[in-house]
């Protein structure tokens, strides 16, 4: 079979072929039909992502396809279900084999791409933005990164829970793809004067941060009291660095959120939000954005397009025949 390579952290990881594997007991093998890149995938090709997995091995966090063969014990699941996969690795090729209790059941009316990029942008927002924010309906919800991997389906999700939405992007494109997923308002992040904008807003009550520094000091200060600050990722690179009297003074909250955590300490909140999301996925209240497609032999080139910011929402690798 092909697959995606990470051989070392000093070289690009590479198309290589290797033997198919065979379930162990617990697992199925999974004929994978796409995968949802994300940009933790570029930190990890670069060793700098905070889970390092023992070289060399098969990139792609997350993937969809069908079970076409089933480890001993495995009784969940069956031969030719359609399942969505979160596993942290073996995404990026034409077999994989995964432990059962990673694999999610997914309608038959849903498209893999659509599958393969699904639980971790939507799982990380619906989390954050639920149980570790509790953003209210009526409240003001900022999305920093907004037409991005995570950043969509902030918007999306905090637009279905009754928010009114901001969201900041860069460029006329980008935010016309936040406005369609239900942003009321919109701030392009390459203008001039992004704190007056941010002032401008009244106040808002959670600032969702997949960016990082500078633009998250800057966003900070619009909090309200008793304001929440999600911490996602840092995607501009720079950790920002709060003070901490502005914390203080304001009653804001510094929320961190690392969604696959969650498989080791606590999976059923993983496997409930999963079940939540689906059942909207179901009725049409979901729509996921795929801005680019690309076959497994051109996944240097889909990575790319995150690392120049030329994506939006999500891009997926397929292996359809």
């Amino acid at each position: 079979m092909r697959a995606f390579v990470l051989s070392s952290t000093d070289t690009p990881p590479s198309l290589q072929d290797r033997p198919t594997p065979a379930p162990a007991p617990g697992e199925v093998r999974v004929r994978l039909r796409a995968c949802g890149l994300n940009f933790a995938d570029l930190l990890m090709a670069r060793g700098q992502y905070q889970e390092r997995p023992p070289l060399p091995f098969v990139m792609g966090m997350e993937a969809a396809g069908e079970i076409d063969a089933l480890g001993d014990g495995v009784t969940t699941l069956r031969v030719g279900q359609r399942v969505a996969v979160f596993a942290g690795g073996g995404g990026l090729a034409e077999y994989g084999c995964f432990a059962a209790e990673r694999c999610l059941p997914i309608p038959d009316a849903m498209p893999f791409e659509h599958a393969a990029g699904f639980m971790v942008a939507y799982g990380t927002s619906h989390v954050a933005l639920t149980r570790r924010a509790r953003l209210s309906a009526g409240e003001t919800l900022l999305v920093l990164g907004a037409a991005g991997g995570v950043g969509l389906t902030a918007v999306e999700i905090g637009a279905q829970l009754g928010a009114r939405v901001v969201a900041v992007a860069r460029g006329a494109a980008k935010l016309k793809v936040a406005q369609d997923a239900g942003a009321s308002v919109l701030i392009d992040s390459g203008s001039d004067d992004l704190k007056g904008q941010f002032k401008a807003l009244g106040g808002v009550d959670v600032i969702y941060d997949a960016v990082g520094d500078p633009i998250a000091s800057d966003a900070l200060r619009a909090l309200r009291p008793e304001g929440r600050f999600l911490t996602i990722g840092f995607a501009a690179g720079q950790v920002p660095q709060f003070p901490a009297n502005i914390l203080l003074v304001k009653n804001i909250d510094v929320i961190g959120v690392y969604w696959g955590a969650y498989a080791s300490f606590r999976p059923e909140v993983l496997t409930g939000s999963l079940a939540e999301l689906m059942g909207l996925y179901a009725k049409g209240r979901l729509k996921p954005h795929v801005s680019h497609a690309l076959p497994l032999e051109q996944t240097g080139e889909a990575m790319e397009l995150m690392r120049s910011r030329k994506s939006t929402g999500k891009v997926v690798v397929t292996m359809l025949d």
